[in-house]
């Protein structure tokens, strides 16, 4: 009987819950835990407090922070981010700068460093593992493998990464087949959600199109605006 370890425990466990991604909803699960953690003992750990100074929060996960309600705990982290960000910043701000005459406009990007996360990093860093875990399984578990190839795919992103992490064609071809399939049967399912709309079609059966909307955009953004409150 296969070992559940670490990390293929999760990833099992999403699998048997099954769904459009599988993968999604366990990284859901996973940044819920990490924000937690990061506003829990995280607060007084000096390695986790020198990676937050050191990249601070993106726009996204700043806010989510802000929301769990414990500000005391934000406010420790974001001062002392806060501080090394300006120490930063009246470094870069005082080096001369090179005159460029008649140099070509060019749209504004972010600076380096401008849209670190030390969230987002933790975050991706273990997803990147659970895509390996899930190729590992697939190749090794056959019953992963028969609830896999029989599952509803993933979402873009996630399949994405499932194939990065993929050595052999065998797996690839399983992956890609089964997405294109999911992503045409979303495709048609949505297809028919905007032809309800036509008064023709008012008294024809939904089948499975009436939330096609939120499934499509998750397979195609990662994020099921139903669970958001969008």
């Amino acid at each position: 009987m296969f070992s559940q370890h670490i990390d293929t425990a999760p990833v099992l466990e999403a699998f048997a819950k099954g769904g459009e991604c599988p993968l999604c909803a366990l990284r859901d699960q996973t940044e819920a835990e990490y924000l937690e953690q990061f506003l829990g003992g995280s607060v007084m750990v000096p390695a986790a407090r020198v990676l937050v100074n050191e990249k601070g929060f993106c726009a996204r996960h700043f806010a989510q922070l802000y929301e769990s309600g414990n500000h005391l705990g934000l406010a420790l982290m974001t001062h002392t981010h806060l501080k090394e960000k300006i120490a930063g910043l009246e470094k870069r701000w005082a080096e001369p700068r090179k005159e460029r005459l008649l140099a070509p406009r060019r749209p504004r990007q972010p600076e380096t460093g401008m849209q670190s996360c030390a969230l987002c990093e933790r975050l991706n860093a273990t997803m990147d593992r659970y895509a390996s875990t899930t190729v590992w399984l697939w190749k090794n578990d056959d019953g992963f493998r028969e609830r896999f190839d029989g599952s509803l795919g993933l979402c873009v992103e996630h399949t994405e990464a499932v194939l990065a992490a993929s050595p052999g064609n065998a797996m690839r071809e399983a992956v890609i087949k089964l997405e294109l399939e999911n992503l045409r049967r979303v495709e048609k399912e949505l297809e028919w959600f905007t032809l309800k709309f036509d008064y023709r079609n008012q008294d024809k059966p939904w089948g499975n199109a009436k939330d096609a909307l939120p499934r499509a955009i998750l397979k195609l953004a990662g994020i099921n605006p139903r669970d958001k409150g969008e």
